[in-house]
């Protein structure tokens, strides 16, 4: 688990966006409701709840610093 800054990857980021699953699910209509993903998979739902707090984003720290 990581704990304090997170590097973001540009190539993740076009990855996730561009992936050929998600648009199958999203023109499917297949997508859970917000706040429902501790159905579909309780671990990983546990997994990134923890790490969303305990690690930060590079950009929202700018954002805030410059603002």
């Amino acid at each position: 688990m990581k704990i304090g800054l997170r590097v973001p990857s540009l190539k993740k980021r076009i990855t996730a966006r561009t992936s050929i699953k998600r648009q199958v699910v999203h023109r499917a209509g297949i997508k859970m409701p917000r706040g429902f993903g501790w159905i579909r998979n309780p671990k990983k739902h546990v997994y990134n709840k923890v790490y969303h707090r305990t690690s930060f984003d590079v950009f929202k720290l700018l954002k805030k610093l410059f603002k």
